[in-house]
């Protein structure tokens, strides 16, 4: 048997790794074990309750105001043990987080090989979004398998010199999670929700917390939510503000007494989703949403400047708005405005999924360790 350890630490990581680390599980010939970092808490232990995930390690190292240098050193001490204890065929990590990196650097230092799911993506600015961009470009030489969701991501990882047989091109395992939580009769966890009037009102649903968004942008993004709903009767906008006092002293300060603006504490995993579906539009600067959203048949606007998924751009079901407030409310105006401009990116293609990237990635694990003939067939967009 191929033991395969999954280590993740954030909500995000969660939701994108739990598909795959429930495809790993049904697999006979594969001995999954998962080591969460817990860099994120309460958040994370949302997600490994919806689906069910119990882990076999939890180094446990979230605490109040961490900085980055610290999460990382948590990391790297408290994988030493699961690494010397367990020493697994195979250590798989997801996407940007400081434990993405740290993981696979323990993994290194151990010479245990690692792979990388949801590899590649790249803004090609080291400080956006930051510090994901970074750890992304750190964790590529480190590890062996690489799982590009995308064929662009593919490309970005050829031309820094990762050879083509350790890329595995596979679609995005957030697309496979989908298939998990949502439901037309679905009743939300948390009641504020269910107390919204989705069929006379127009629900903007937003997510706004990365750090390069800190501080004035995102007042900026505040300044034209107020503005947005204040033009439109009809539009509310349902706002889960993230934990950190950088994110909530602001939002709660301008946003905090605004008409038919719902702040609420983070959602759990399948309250968004179901949330997402319900909305009319989303304007988010998360990274997975961007992908989860046009799945969904719904529009994103991206608070952001510069993003590592320019596959929905040039899709068309994601427009980049940055954090100036002019363009924002332009934007959500439009979408709100114009029919037309609305139909056109709610009917865009998907690129990043089709529900099965999780077993595309069990299938090349298995491909690598000599348990399977044939390399996977990479995925390709159906239009």
């Amino acid at each position: 048997m191929i033991k395969v350890l999954s280590v993740f630490g954030t909500r995000p990581e969660a939701i994108k790794m739990a598909p795959l680390v429930k495809q790993l599980e049904r697999d006979s010939d594969i001995e999954s074990k998962v080591c969460v970092t817990a860099q994120h808490r309460d958040m994370l232990d949302q997600v490994l309750s919806f689906f069910n995930i119990i882990p076999d390690y939890d180094l446990d190292i979230m605490t109040q105001r961490q900085t980055l240098s610290q999460i990382t050193s948590r990391v790297l001490m408290g994988m030493d043990d699961v690494l010397d204890s367990e020493r697994p065929d195979l250590v798989l990590v997801h996407g940007d987080t400081t434990t993405t990196f740290a993981a696979a650097l323990s993994a290194y230092y151990h010479k245990i090989m690692a792979g990388h799911v949801e590899a590649g993506l790249r803004t090609h600015d080291k400080f956006f979004p930051y510090p994901e961009e970074i750890n992304r470009r750190l964790t590529a030489p480190l590890v062996d398998m690489h799982f590009a969701p995308t064929a662009n991501a593919k490309n970005n990882l050829l031309s820094e010199g990762i050879g083509s047989d350790n890329i595995f091109v596979t679609g995005n395992t957030v697309i496979d999670a989908l298939k998990w939580t949502i439901r037309e009769d679905y009743v939300f966890e948390n009641r504020a929700l269910n107390d919204i009037d989705y069929k006379s009102h127009r629900v903007i649903a937003m997510t706004a917390h990365r750090r390069e968004n800190w501080g004035e942008p995102l007042e900026n993004i505040c300044r034209a939510v107020q503005d947005i709903v204040q033009s439109y009767e009809d539009v509310i906008v349902v706002y889960p503000v993230h934990l950190n006092p950088a994110v909530r002293d602001v939002v709660y300060s301008l946003l905090g007494s605004t008409e038919r603006v719902v702040l609420l504490d983070p959602l759990s995993t399948v309250d968004m989703h179901n949330l997402v579906k319900r909305s009319y539009f989303v304007m988010t600067d998360s990274g997975g949403l961007q992908e989860e959203v046009p799945s969904l048949g719904k529009p994103v606007l991206v608070l952001r400047d510069v993003t590592e998924r320019p596959e929905a751009v040039q899709a068309g079901t994601v427009k980049l708005v940055g954090t100036d407030k002019e363009e924002i409310v332009k934007s959500a105006k439009k979408l709100l405005g114009d029919g037309a401009e609305y139909a056109r990116m709610a009917n865009a293609v998907n690129p990043y999924g089709d529900g099965n990237a999780s077993e595309r990635i069990v299938q090349a694990i298995k491909y690598r360790f000599g348990l399977a003939d044939d390399k996977p067939e990479d995925f390709v967009p159906q239009d």
